[in-house]
């Protein structure tokens, strides 16, 4: 008789329909299995028991080994012999049960999808068609709300605008010197060594980052981050730490 793998979940505490399980051991009954009246059960694949079980990351899940009789209706399966193999981590069988990337949902084929069964990209809800969906059920891309209001372009459109693409060039971790006369008093308490070097290298948050970088920028470069629909001069800075002039 050729062994069966699949998958199990379990109770917390490693309890299914009042049995208790250990991983490593094998369980043996003296009857015909039949499903959903006697014997192990268990899924041949992961994915295929959570249509029994809720996705709940509390639960138990493990790879199994059907040893002996089997007996199968439709997604689940059920043996007289079991072996519980090893222990799954949730983190392994997100990736088990997805087919796409890094997706924390359940059964996505797309990619970077934490809702369930989405077959497009990027989607937060469940049941999703299309990419860049918030909601469920969608088939078509939708719109994105931009400073807190509608606006008429899809999450793609702002993907490729020269706004983002500006606004990735923001720099990081920039620093600059300091001279001893313009430092403050906190300045001075947090870089005692600016006595002997005449200043200290200060590095910029992001803020001030922000700002280096607007005013690098020209008029014309100006307009087209001022030209993001919906703009606002106070929401902007609220998420950016940069001041724009209108």
């Amino acid at each position: 008789m050729s062994e069966v793998k699949g998958y199990k979940v379990f109770n917390p505490d490693w309890t299914c329909r009042g049995f208790q399980y250990e991983v490593g051991k094998i369980f043996e009954e003296d009857v015909k299995p039949r499903c959903c009246d006697r014997g192990f059960h268990f899924c041949e694949k992961a994915a295929d028991c959570f249509s029994y079980y809720s996705f709940n990351s509390e639960n138990k899940v493990a790879e199994v080994v059907a040893l002996g009789e089997v007996d199968t209706d439709g997604k689940k399966s059920c043996t007289n012999k079991i072996q519980i193999v090893r222990e799954i981590p949730w983190q392994e069988l997100l990736t088990i049960v997805n087919t796409g990337k890094d997706c924390t949902g359940f059964c996505n084929t797309g990619d970077w999808n934490t809702g369930n069964r989405n077959t497009g990209d990027w989607n937060t809800g469940d049941c999703n068609k299309s990419s860049f969906n918030t909601g469920c059920f969608n088939t078509e891309e939708q719109k994105i709300t931009l400073f807190n209001k509608p606006s008429d372009i899809t999450y793609n459109d702002w993907l490729r605008s020269d706004a983002r693409y500006l606004l990735n060039q923001i720099p990081k971790d920039v620093v600059e010197w300091v001279y001893e006369e313009d430092m403050t008093d906190e300045e001075k308490a947090a870089n005692p060594t600016y006595e002997t070097t005449g200043g200290y290298l200060k590095v910029l948050n992001e803020s001030e980052c922000g700002q280096l970088w607007w005013g690098s920028l020209s008029d014309f470069q100006r307009n087209y981050i001022k030209s993001i629909p919906n703009f606002d001069a106070e929401i902007f800075e609220q998420c950016t730490g940069i001041k724009v002039d209108e």
